[in-house]
C-alpha cells in the first residue's frame, strides 16, 4: 500500500467490510507510539443521509407506508 502525495490511502475492501467502514463514515487515527489505527469516529455526523431519512420518517409517520425492507433499502440506498 502506498500513501498517495495527499497523504491518502485505500482501504482494503476485506478490512472495510469487516469493520463496517461504509462510504461516508467518519473516522479517527489514533496513534500508540509508532502504530496507527484508524477507528470509527465517536463524533456522529448530525447531517448525515441516514439522519435526514431517520428524521423524515419521525416527522411524517403517518405519511409513509413501506415495510420495514423498504425502510433498509432506502437508507442504504440501493
Amino acid at each position: 500500500m502506498r500513501i498517495t502525495s495527499k497523504g491518502q490511502v485505500t482501504i482494503p475492501v476485506e478490512i472495510r467490510e469487516q469493520a463496517g467502514l461504509l462510504p461516508g463514515t467518519d473516522v479517527d487515527f489514533e496513534r500508540d507510539g509508532k502504530t496507527v489505527r484508524i477507528v470509527r469516529s465517536k463524533v456522529k455526523a448530525k447531517n448525515s443521509r441516514g439522519s435526514r431519512i431517520v428524521a423524515h420518517l419521525r416527522s411524517h409517520p403517518g405519511d409513509i407506508h413501506m415495510t420495514t425492507d423498504e425502510i433498509m433499502k432506502l437508507m442504504r440506498g440501493d
